[in-house]
């Protein structure tokens, strides 16, 4: 969607040098796809066996062997930092590790946003979660609700130590004008997504359930939960695009979410998963693990009215995308879980 007071997105990128933490992961590497579609002039994907941003001299490194020496002696650091990276994972992974959820993702954001504000990083986009919101927020999930109560207990550590990413940018905006900005992506699914059943989320857990169990001749499978729960999902190369056009459009601290507004149970998405990988078996609710938040569906208004974000892709067809990727990863054996 262009706009005359938006710029033209190759004209905006085609001199800016861009970190992307996170860039080799499953959300990542569709942004650095589409910056790279746009004629960005450096991306910058730091791995974490070369940059562990959980370390404050590992950050500062980072930013110091990515700056630029000028003709007249000087150095100027890169055009953007897009945080991306992030310790996540399903309900199991959440509940087994509360406090390195907290601790990982809070020193990752923080130290990352202040170290760039210091070298004078003209933009810093965060990337915050849906686990955010408070557990029993009205439905839909409006950015002025982020505050009226606490998050759902399995996932409230990493939602809690993103959200703090919401509190930085504000407060360096008021007081150092530091240009910060602050997204909240609903649940994302597409190719490429975390498959391993000890931390994947539930689309891909899902989708690896119903091949595995189709390909194996298995009678049953069984899912977690009694399968009342609600989400909505947004598959992944809308979320890269919705990112970028932030980072080229919106100049503020008010957090956007980032969502699609299709809302489906539990139930309902996986019957269509067993339906389109072809599994026809029994479907077992184990209602003594947890549902998760009761209800997850997204106000996206602010984001087209903002930067003119809006979804494109069709759940069905999304979907149909994650699972023959999985189906053409796992028949070549390609898959490391």
């Amino acid at each position: 969607m262009q706009n005359d007071h938006w710029p033209d997105s190759t004209r905006f990128w085609r001199d800016k040098r861009v970190i992307v933490t996170g860039g080799a992961g499953f959300l990542g590497s569709f942004v650095v796809e589409k910056l790279a579609e746009r004629g960005a002039a450096g991306i910058i994907i730091p791995r974490s066996a070369d940059y562990d941003l959980t370390c404050l001299t590992a950050t500062r490194r980072l930013l110091a062997d990515t700056t630029q020496s000028q003709a007249d002696g000087t150095v100027k650091p890169v055009d953007m930092v897009i945080h991306l990276a992030a310790r996540v994972g399903g309900i199991g992974a959440n509940r087994e590790n509360p406090a390195t959820f907290f601790y990982d993702n809070l020193m990752m954001g923080t130290q990352l946003l202040h170290e760039s504000y210091l070298v004078g990083v003209p933009k810093f986009v965060a990337i915050g979660t849906v686990c955010a919101y408070p557990k029993f927020a009205p439905i839909p999930f409006r950015e002025e609700d982020l505050w009226n109560g606490y998050p759902e207990e399995t996932n409230a550590t990493y939602g809690m130590a993103k959200k703090m990413l919401l509190v930085q940018s504000q407060t360096y905006r008021t007081q150092y004008g530091y240009n910060s900005i602050f997204l909240l992506p609903v649940n994302l699914y597409g190719p490429r997504d975390n498959f391993d059943p000890d931390s994947s989320h539930v689309i891909p857990a899902l989708i690896k359930k119903c091949f595995d169990a189709q390909v194996e001749a298995q009678p049953a499978i069984t899912a977690w939960g009694d399968g009342s729960p609600t989400r909505e999902f947004l598959y992944v190369a809308d979320a890269a695009e919705g990112i970028l056009l932030a980072a080229e459009r919106y100049n503020d601290s008010l957090p956007v979410n980032l969502g699609s507004a299709h809302e489906i149970t539990v139930r309902d998405l996986l019957a269509t998963i067993a339906d389109l990988t072809g599994f026809d078996g029994e479907i077992v609710w184990d209602t003594t693990k947890p549902n998760g938040q009761p209800r997850r569906k997204l106000e996206t208004t602010r984001a087209k009215a903002l930067f003119g974000f809006e979804s494109v892709m069709p759940f069905a067809e999304g979907l149909r995308r994650a699972i023959a990727w999985y189906r053409q990863q796992a028949m070549a054996g390609a898959l490391t879980l």
